[in-house]
């Protein structure tokens, strides 16, 4: 058991003694027993405090009656004990009156008979003072003065005397103290008292703790919160956490991009509080154009088109303004670094260009100077510059920001002129942007080349009877140079052509080569010679190159053939005889000759234009022969007129033509013709047969020295062919060729008389001529003789194509020797 259950039970059984001596001496009965008992308690004795034995209670119907309240007391019957029934809260059954009494009533049959029972209820301190509510909200304005005075509401009691509320207490703090007021109905009321102004940014809500304590023992509180709110006035600006804020963003940040979010606070309430954002009046028109703000939640975001190149930075003024009656502002500064990015490919500017250059320039030669710039920074703006197609050329990057483009190697106008140099810069940034320029080149002409031309030999071919003037011919040089490097002079070498000037034979044109005459050439005097040229370019130095032309005179048929054997005595008339008994392929005679011409129009052609007997009579058409075709016979004339024409090859075709008369005569041919040829002798002048013998001895002795000279080579080439006897017969060393020249075509049935050989020779006396063969022994008698034909049947053999005539058999060509003249004593 508790101290204070102890106290308790004391008090209770000190007023049952005492209660029962006044019941008795009053005749009522009167208990005292404090609330709260437990259910079963003892009260008290009651058949003992009337005087009733225990057993009768139950026989005389004994009862405790209550009236209309409730039954809080009971009573054993069978000792008599009076105990509590159900817990008695006094503040219950009497409310806040200073004596609280149970009375009951006792009842007893045989007798009848009512007893008053009072019960006082005496009062416990079970009840702690208490307040109307466990909160109380106070507002006060911030700018309230000190010493105002708030009244709260005071505590309840339902104990009473010393069980009820005594005094009140606060807490300490440090803004306000209590005051106790003697009013109201306990007689106490607590007062707040302002003792510190108050902030409601430094504190907006106090909470304060009041105590209500009672007089019991031991005493009990109740305790209520006084909130104190302290209302706000417009007494601060909107702050913002930093005065300066650094942000960094990218200049390709895309519209709407978030910048910064600001946050100031307003230490203020309400209105006061509510902050809206702007820019301030110094926000430069830019930082408007590229950034926005939301005025509510202070966000700032990208507006516009940000460009590193262009801004850097920003510098944003930024106003917070409350919502008050006096509205506040308050301000920071936002610094936006904007972040360079690789945007901006590098700027190459030409700023110099020494062109054109001279092919001739050493390697290292300054050619232009280039400018490079990027306008990113940092990595981005670092450029690295190379020359992308050329090795002729390279870059030099000694100079900042700048690189020379140099000649690397020896430069050839010739091989290039112009060079397309293209430059490839780029950028360190990544990805890297690239940059190209190119820059054109010229190399200027030196005169390092001569001149050259397409032929180091020509051959010019000009026809004879040419005009005068004309042109027969160009040389052509070339020069890769250019202009006046290029530009070239031909002139002709000093030379002399027949021992006259070459400048009397041609003329050049200086500037384009064109060879003209300046004479007509004749090809019988001159057929070809050899000139000089000479190109000369207009350099300096200037150089020259040579060349040789042939000049090749072209033969023109401008000469007739000219008849020259047999001799013509009567204008274009020849006289000869044959004998009628001449056999088919009797050579009559050979018509000969010449045409100074050469070639083609040298190359004669003979042919019977007209004849007495058209089948008696062929001629060769190469060798202009006369044969006998068939046996004359006594129908025949005895004159036969020939009329012979000698044409050339030569376009127009040149003739010559000539008539001979034929006489037919009895006997031998040969003899009647030498003897009408001596009859003809002797009747000429002497001064005519003086000419005439020395016109036949030169003849004679240009026929002997040509003899010679060929039997010499035939000598050299054959090796000794034909034997020792060749010196002694000299006649019998001449060659002959085994030819049907003259006949094969007049008829195949034609017998070649053996009594001839043919001599040939390139000058007009060089036609084809038939001599007999004599002996030696005809030599050594000192006579030179002078013969038609001989007509011999010596023996011969035959080598190859050729004849060389038996020098064993010299009897039979003595013997058959015939019409010989001797013309003079050697």
């Amino acid at each position: 058991m508790g101290c204070y259950q102890i106290y308790w039970w004391l008090t209770w059984q000190l007023v049952h003694c005492l209660s029962l001596f006044w019941s008795v001496v009053s005749g009522q009965i009167r208990y005292s027993i404090p609330e709260e008992l437990q259910p079963g308690a003892f009260v008290g004795n009651i058949a003992d405090d009337l005087g009733i034995r225990a057993k009768q209670l139950t026989a005389r119907n004994f009862r405790v009656v209550s009236g209309p309240r409730k039954q809080y007391l009971e009573v054993n019957l069978n000792n008599g004990n009076l105990f509590v029934k159900e817990k008695i809260d006094r503040e219950q059954l009497c409310g806040s009156g200073l004596t609280c009494t149970l009375s009951l009533e006792a009842v007893i049959e045989n007798p009848l008979t009512v007893y008053h029972l009072e019960v006082e209820i005496l009062d416990v301190n079970d009840n702690a003072p208490s307040f109307p509510n466990s909160q109380f909200r106070l507002k006060i304005s911030e700018l309230t003065a000190p010493g105002a005075r708030f009244a709260m509401e005071y505590a309840r009691d339902p104990d009473v005397g010393t069980n009820s509320l005594q005094t009140y207490q606060l807490v300490p703090n440090e803004y306000f103290i209590l005051h106790v007021d003697s009013r109201g109905g306990d007689g106490k009321l607590p007062v707040l008292v302002l003792e510190r102004a108050l902030d409601r940014e430094i504190q907006s809500t106090h909470r304060l703790e009041l105590i209500a304590k009672d007089g019991g023992v031991p005493p009990k509180s109740g305790t209520a919160e006084i909130i104190i709110v302290v209302q706000d006035e417009n007494d601060n600006a909107p702050i913002f956490p930093n005065s300066v804020y650094t942000v960094s963003l990218l200049e390709n940040s895309p519209k709407g991009k978030l910048v910064i979010k600001l946050n100031a606070t307003d230490i203020d309430d309400g209105s006061n509080g509510e902050i809206l954002y702007s820019f301030s009046s110094h926000t430069s028109v830019r930082v408007r154009e590229l950034f926005s703000v939301d005025s509510k939640t202070g966000e700032i975001r990208v507006k516009g088109t940000l460009d590193y190149e262009k801004d850097n930075a920003f510098e944003i003024n930024m106003q917070a303004l409350d919502q008050g009656i006096n509205p506040n502002p308050g301000y920071c500064h936002i610094l936006v670094n904007i972040i360079d990015v690789n945007d901006n490919a590098p700027d190459v500017t030409l700023t110099s260009l020494f062109s054109p250059i001279r092919e001739d320039s050493k390697p290292g030669t300054a050619v232009a100077l280039i400018s490079v710039s990027d306008k990113d920074s940092g990595e981005n703006g670092r450029v690295n510059c190379e020359i992308a197609n050329s090795l002729s050329f390279r870059l030099d990057s000694s100079l900042n920001n700048y690189y020379r483009l140099l000649s690397h190697q020896l430069l050839d106008r010739e091989n290039v002129s112009t060079y397309d140099i293209s430059i490839r810069c780029s950028d360190s940034g990544s990805p890297p942007l690239t940059s190209r320029k190119t820059i054109r080149v010229e190399i200027s002409d030196t005169n390092d080349n001569a001149p050259r031309f397409t032929q180091t030999l020509y051959t010019a071919q000009v026809m004879e009877n040419n005009a005068i003037g004309s042109s027969i011919f160009a040389v052509t040089a070339l020069d890769p140079d250019l202009n006046q490097n290029a530009r070239l002079i031909y002139s002709i070498l000093d030379s002399q052509v027949q021992n006259e000037p070459v400048y009397t034979y041609l003329s050049i044109n200086s500037k384009n080569g064109v060879i003209y005459s300046q004479r007509t050439f004749d090809y019988e005097q001159l057929r070809n010679f050899q000139v000089q040229i000479q190109a000369r370019d207009s350099g300096e130095p200037p150089l020259t190159s040579n060349t040789s032309v042939d000049i090749i005179i072209l033969d023109q048929n401008d000469h007739a053939p000219v008849i020259i054997h047999p001799s013509m005595e009567y204008g274009s008339t020849a006289l000869e005889t044959v004998s009628k008994f001449a056999e088919p392929g009797y050579l009559i005679t050979k018509v000969t000759a010449t045409d100074a011409d050469s070639g083609q129009n040298a190359r004669l052609n003979y042919q019977i234009l007209q004849s007495t007997d058209s089948g008696l009579f062929t001629i060769s058409p190469d060798t202009g022969e006369i044969w006998v075709v068939r046996g004359f016979t006594g129908r025949d004339a005895k004159k036969q007129t020939i009329v012979v024409t000698v044409s050339d090859n030569g376009t127009p075709m040149l003739s010559a033509t000539m008539t001979l008369i034929l006489s037919l005569v009895e006997g031998d041919a040969e003899m009647l013709s030498d003897m009408s040829n001596l009859s003809a002798d002797s009747g000429l002048s002497k001064h005519t047969s003086f000419y005439i013998v020395i016109f036949l001895g030169s003849i004679s002795a240009i026929f002997l020295l040509v003899l010679i000279a060929l039997a010499i080579a035939v000598h050299k080439t054959r090796n000794g062919r034909g034997g020792p006897h060749c010196a002694l017969d000299l006649c019998c060393c001449f060659r002959a060729r085994n030819s049907l020249n003259g006949i094969q075509k007049a008829s195949r049935n034609i017998q070649i008389p053996p009594n001839y050989i043919e001599v040939f020779g390139g000058d007009p006396l060089s036609q084809s001529f038939r001599y007999g063969t004599c002996t030696t022994s005809d030599l050594t008698k000192g006579k030179f003789l002078y013969f038609n034909q001989c007509s011999s049947s010596t023996g011969k053999n035959s080598i190859g194509n050729e004849t060389i005539w038996d020098q064993e058999k010299p009897q039979a060509s003595i013997s058959n020797c015939r019409n010989i003249s001797e013309v003079s004593q050697w």
